[in-house]
């Protein structure tokens, strides 16, 4: 505690410099009111106020360390401000299927754990479309006896995210011990654009709840060796029950405990034994899910996997095909309009997959254009091998971890250095070596954690999707935090003015561009229009925004929007289908019937849109005109949904008043069929 200054020798009053003795002023008179000091005005009181608030702003980033409570307030404030959508938003996109017509959420004849025995959208085993997310789903269902405004459940992901960002700024103060570092790295993580949708859209639940199982395996190093790996396999466990691409958790936690033992444990790091014994217990986390799975949910395997592959084959392929044979996975929905490379041979899906990923990470650093779909044909096969989008996308995804293995390699000889400099064996956690650990994690997680929705190994239902990047954004994090740290820290020109106003500028854009892309999140009509702007070749997009016009009795622009679509994807089977129904309910039948004939032909087996057609048809009073025709198109489709359905319109149509209620598609904002 400073001392207070000494007040010095006292000055004789008529000492020069000795200010002469002043006379006491009168007492004022009794019950002289006090008079008040002159209010300032309004203005200047605001920027006093706004000034001490920045003070007190500076001071708390400045002096405090980001411990998850200390960094969890400050990220919950920031993730409300940029996610959060509209309370009177609607049900968007695949929050229809996820939220409103799911089975378990809604509890229409299920329990409580009847969770494990559906999947992700509430659909039993046999007519699964692949996701397979119980905790999520447990998490809708409590929530929907509370409210089923689409906002209360998107708040899951907003207060999770935060979670995330605190934790992940703890995880790099105890590695750097530095707080300005683990500040950032937080932010970077928080205010990444490019997770928008993982946070705005209910459905993104699975991500976010993803993303914090892993980030619970690597918390679980810090504990001791005899309870860590009982940690590692609780939290790998969780994480493979929320989404199935935590599993990336294997080979990443494992290097991160290979990495960063030094500063987590710098008495005793035992690296190699840490890495061995984190990579059993996350091992251990995905056979205990994968076993639970299959035996609460039970799929048939696809004929491709019931055979080994030769001998022949490569011995990759053969370990992947061994693999997904034995993990079950149910089976995923190949559509060639969500994910054009199913179609591609295996060199073109690669090109195809590495120009995807070059594009996304892209959005990373500079989320100029986000977007709530990327479907055919704004990713197409692409025509050759060799151009700039693969040859960059292959750089990036193989010369990181290259290069963090690299610095692994430097923090190796780092940490040597430093131990033969102390007298004891801990490390001094210098910036060089907790710079270098936190190179070493961020470039190998980045690729690593994005490889498995790359689909290269597999093919995915969706050819991209920014939701994607959850995980790999904790790795691009890092790095960021170390950049901008290294640039104020070399770059002192003016004081470090260049890499502040760099850091302002970066995270300003993510900001802006996180909020607005939130925004687009209103409602349905506002989610279309703005994704079909942000990629006018995605035909899907155009042709839902069309259907939300013509939800709202705008027939005319949805025609005109559809015929867009169609001309985009002109063997698509549901945009001839739509395109003629929005003919049809404008009462021109006639001229929707040769579009109504394209789109049986290409989907003899789509009841939904084959019911939708019929129906609309009989509304009109055409079905007869055309029925001839249809018993035709039928008698060429033997045993098909459209044989059966215009069977039965043609016998039992007046009785039913067209298709039969049950085989009815279901209407928007409509929940389960109960038929």
């Amino acid at each position: 505690m400073n001392e207070p200054a000494s007040p010095g020798p006292a000055l004789p009053q008529d000492a020069p410099g000795a200010s002469p003795p002043q006379a006491p002023s009168p007492p004022a008179p009794a019950g002289t009111p006090t008079p008040e000091p002159p209010r300032r005005p309004f203005l200047e009181r605001v920027g006093t106020r706004l000034v001490a608030s920045g003070a007190w702003l500076r001071r708390y980033f400045r002096e405090q360390a980001p411990t998850f409570w200390i960094a969890f307030t400050p990220a919950l404030i920031v993730a409300a401000v940029l996610f959060v959508r509209s309370p009177t938003s609607n049900y968007i996109f695949d929050e229809q299927e996820a939220l409103l017509a799911n089975p378990y959420v809604n509890g229409h004849g299920l329990g409580f754990l009847d969770a494990f025995r559906r999947d992700f959208w509430g659909l039993p085993p046999g007519r699964s479309i692949g996701s397979y997310r119980p905790i999520p789903d447990m998490i809708w269902r409590g929530l929907w006896h509370i409210s089923q405004v689409p906002w209360l459940h998107h708040w899951v992901n907003v207060v999770f995210h935060a979670v995330n960002a605190a934790l992940i700024a703890g995880i790099v103060l105890r590695i750097t011990r530095r707080r300005g570092i683990s500040w950032i790295a937080g932010a970077a993580f928080l205010m990444s654009a490019v997770l928008t949708e993982a946070i705005t859209g209910v459905v993104g639940i699975a991500d976010v709840l993803g993303g914090l199982g892993v980030i619970l395996c690597v918390l679980a190093l810090e504990l001791p060796l005899f309870a860590m790996p009982f940690a590692v396999f609780a939290a790998m466990l969780f994480g493979m029950l929320c989404k199935e691409s935590a599993l990336v958790a294997v080979p990443l936690v494992a290097w991160f405990a290979l990495v960063a033992s030094p500063a987590l444990h710098p008495e005793r790091p035992r690296r190699v034994l840490r890495a061995l014994f984190a990579l059993v217990a996350t091992a251990g986390g995905l056979v205990a899910y994968t076993y639970f799975r299959r035996h609460f949910f039970p799929v048939a395997l696809p004929a491709s996997l019931k055979h080994p592959l030769p001998a022949s084959a490569p011995l990759a392929e053969r370990a992947m095909h061994a693999f997904m044979a034995w993990f079950q996975q149910p089976s995923l929905p190949r559509d060639p309009i969500n994910n054009p490379l199913v179609k591609a041979d295996f060199p073109h899906r690669v090109a195809g997959a590495l120009r995807v990923y070059w594009r996304g990470l892209g959005q990373v650093f500079f989320p100029l254009h986000l977007s709530g779909d990327y479907s055919y044909p704004q990713e197409p096969i692409p025509p050759r091998l060799l151009f700039p989008g693969s040859v960059l996308g292959a750089l990036f995804l193989i010369v990181p971890p290259l290069a963090g293995v690299g610095m692994w390699v430097r923090a190796l000889f780092v940490e040597r250095r430093e131990r033969r400099g102390t007298s004891g064996s801990a490390i001094h956690h210098s910036p060089s070596l907790s710079n270098a650990i936190l190179l070493a994690i961020g470039l190998v997680w980045a690729p690593v954690a994005y490889f498995p929705h790359s689909n290269i190994p597999v093919l995915l239902p969706t050819v991209r999707a920014d939701r994607f990047w959850y995980l790999p954004v904790m790795g691009t994090a890092l790095v960021i935090a170390v950049f901008l740290t290294w640039l104020y820290h070399r770059v002192r020109w003016k004081g470090g003015a260049v890499a502040v106003a760099l850091s302002v500028a970066f995270f300003g854009f993510q900001s802006v561009r996180a909020r607005m892309h939130a925004l687009d999140y209103t409602d349905d009509l506002t989610f279309w229009r703005a994704t079909r702007e942000a990629v006018p070749n995605s035909a899907k997009a155009h042709l839902n925004y069309s259907v939300m016009l013509g939800a709202r009795g705008h027939l005319h622009q949805r025609l005109r929007i559809s015929k867009h679509a169609l001309d985009l994807a002109p063997s698509w089977p549901m945009a001839h289908i739509y395109y003629a129904d929005t003919l049809c309910r404008l009462h021109r039948p006639d001229e929707a019937w040769p579009e109504y004939r394209r789109g049986f032909e290409m989907a003899a087996n789509d009841p939904n849109l084959i019911a939708l057609a019929l129906q609309c048809l009989w509304d009109e009073k055409d079905f007869k005109k055309h029925e001839a025709a249809l018993q035709q198109l039928a008698a060429k489709h033997p045993g098909s949904w459209l044989a059966y359905l215009v069977n039965d319109v043609a016998y039992n149509g007046k009785k039913n008043h067209g298709v039969a209620p049950k085989y009815r598609p279901r209407g928007y904002d409509e929940g389960p069929k109960k038929h």
